[in-house]
C-alpha cells in the first residue's frame, strides 16, 4: 500500500522526500519535522515526521494540506579511514554478534534489525577511543533467540584466537534474551581464560535517544581495561539511569525484566564489580587476576539436551519420548528441587538408561535440597542429580558441556565441580 493519490502529487509538487524537513499545514495546525519512510501500518493519507523531540508522530492530511519543504537532507559522506590507534591504550578486540545493541529501526516496519556492524556501533561512540583502542571484528548478526551452540562455539574460538594474538581482553556485542546462555558457554568453554571477555548487548537500539548501547560499551571497556579480572562476564546497567553498571558473573547472570535497562541480576552471588559513570570500579567479588597466559577453547557440546520447567499435573506420558530420546536432562523444579511424584518413574527409567537428569529449582534464588522431604529423597534415589545453587540455564548449558567433553558416566562427580563460579557453598544475602 503506497499514499493517497492525492497525497502523491502535494508530496511531488513540493518536491518533498524522505529526509527532508517540512512545514505541514492540515486541519488548522502546522507540524514541522523530517520526514519518515512511510510505514506499512500506516494509513495512506498519514504523513509521518520525527519531530524536534525526537518522537514520531502521523499527520493526516485533509483536503487542505498544504506541505512547504524548509530544508532538503544532507548526504552523508561514509567515512572509510582507518581509525587511529593511541599510544598508551590497551587493545580490545570487539567480537559483533547482532542484537538490539547492533540494531536500527526500519521505519517502513517498525521493526528492530540487527543490520549494524562494530565499527558501525563503535562510530557511535567516539569518547569510547578515549578508553582503549578498539578493533572490530563482525562474526555473524543475528538475534539472540536464534543463538545456537554452533554459535557459542565460534564466539569461543575467535575469543581464544584474539587473547593468544595480543588482545588485553575482548568485548562481545550480543542480544540480551539469551545472553545468559551464551555467557555461561562460554564461561565453560574458556574456563581458565586470563585475560577478561565482557558480554555487552542493549535493551534499546543504538538509534534511539533513550539507547543504553553506548553506556553498557564503554563500562564494559572500561572493566576489561582498569578492572584487572580474568573470566566471562556480562556488562549492563544497574541502575534505569545512566549513573551506575553492574559487572556480574558470567554462569550467575540472569535477565530479570523484559524491556527495563536494569534488567540483569546476578543470582545467590554478590557482583563482581560495578562502575560508576565516571569509570570508577568498585570491586565487590574475587576473581582471578589477569595473566599473558594461552588459552585453548574447549568447545564439544552434546546438543541433544533438554531443559523442562516442572508444573502441577506434569504427566510423563507427554514428555517421555523426549526425554528417552535425549542424552540428558536438566529439571527445573519447584522449591527445593521438588517434581510431581508421578514423575519420578521416569526419572529412574531415564538414569536407568545412562541419561543423566539433572535437578534444579525454578525459585532461582537459593539451593536445591534433595534431603529435607520424603519426595526429595526419592527423587535422589531415582538417581536424579542436585545441582545445588545453579541456575537452570546455566545447568543446561553446563551438562551439554559435560557431555561432550567426558564419559556420560562421569556427569555426577563433574557436575558438582565448580569451573567458572557456577556453584558455591556459601549463601549470601
Amino acid at each position: 500500500m503506497s499514499y493517497t493519490e492525492s497525497l502523491s502529487k502535494l508530496l511531488a509538487s513540493a518536491d518533498a522526500s524522505e529526509g527532508c524537513k517540512l512545514s505541514v499545514k492540515t486541519g488548522g495546525r502546522t507540524y514541522t519535522g523530517l520526514m519518515m519512510p512511510r510505514h506499512d501500518m500506516s494509513a495512506p493519507d498519514t504523513l509521518v515526521l520525527k519531530l524536534d523531540s525526537g518522537f514520531n508522530i502521523g499527520v493526516r492530511m485533509r483536503s487542505d494540506a498544504s506541505i512547504e519543504v524548509l530544508e532538503k537532507p544532507v548526504k552523508a559522506v561514509e567515512k572509510t579511514e582507518v581509525p587511529t590507534f593511541k599510544k598508551g591504550l590497551k587493545k580490545l578486540v570487539l567480537l559483533g554478534t547482532g542484537g538490539t545493541i547492533a540494531s536500527r529501526i526500519d521505519h517502513r516496519t517498525g521493526r528492530v534489525e540487527p543490520v549494524m556492524s562494530g565499527s558501525e556501533i563503535l562510530n557511535l561512540i567516539p569518547e569510547i577511543s578515549d578508553v582503549a583502542n578498539i578493533e572490530s571484528k563482525s562474526l555473524f548478526s543475528v538475534y539472540s533467540d536464534n543463538m545456537s551452540p554452533e554459535h557459542w562455539q565460534k564466539i569461543a574460538v575467535a575469543v581464544a584466537e584474539e587473547i593468544n594474538s595480543g588482545a588485553d581482553g575482548v568485548l562481545i556485542s550480543h542480544g540480551t534474551d539469551t545472553m545468559g546462555y551464551t555467557a555461561a558457554a562460554l564461561s565453560f568453554m574458556l574456563y581458565n581464560v586470563p585475560k577478561p571477555v565482557v558480554l555487552v548487548g542493549a535493551q534499546r537500539s543504538s538509534d534511539r535517544p533513550s539507547t543504553d548501547a553506548a553506556g553498557n560499551l564503554i563500562a564494559g571497556a572500561r572493566f576489561c581495561v582498569d578492572g584487572n579480572k580474568a573470566g566471562v562476564f556480562v556488562v549492563m546497567h544497574e541502575t534505569i539511569g545512566d549513573d551506575l553498571f553492574a559487572v556480574h558473573s558470567g554462569t550467575r547472570v540472569r535477565k530479570m525484566h523484559s524491556s527495563r535497562r536494569d534488567a540483569f541480576r546476578s543470582m545467590n552471588v554478590p557482583l563482581v564489580a560495578r562502575i560508576d559513570r565516571d569509570g570508577k570500579i568498585e570491586h565487590l567479588s574475587e576473581c582471578r587476576p589477569v595473566s599473558d597466559r594461552k588459552i585453548k577453547a574447549d568447545t564439544k557440546m552434546e546438543e541433544n539436551c533438554l531443559l523442562l520447567y516442572c508444573f502441577p499435573g506434569m504427566k510423563p506420558e507427554s514428555f517421555e519420548d523426549a526425554v528417552m530420546n535425549s542424552k540428558g536432562v536438566v529439571l527445573a523444579g519447584t522449591g527445593l528441587g521438588h517434581v510431581n511424584e508421578s514423575m519420578i518413574p521416569l526419572i529412574r527409567k531415564a538414569t536407568e538408561a545412562g541419561i543423566p537428569v539433572v535437578m534444579t529449582t525454578q525459585c532461582l534464588e537459593g539451593t536445591v535440597n534433595l534431603n529435607v522431604y520424603n519426595a526429595g529423597r526419592e527423587i535422589l534415589a531415582a538417581g536424579a542429580i542436585p545441582a545445588e545453587d545453579m541456575l537452570p540455564e546455566t545447568a543446561l548449558v553446563k551438562l551439554m558441556w559435560i557431555l561432550g567433553n567426558y564419559p556420560a558416566d562421569a556427569t555426577e562427580s563433574i557436575m558438582n565441580v565448580s569451573f567458572a563460579g557456577e556453584t558455591s557453598d556459601r549463601r549470601v544475602l
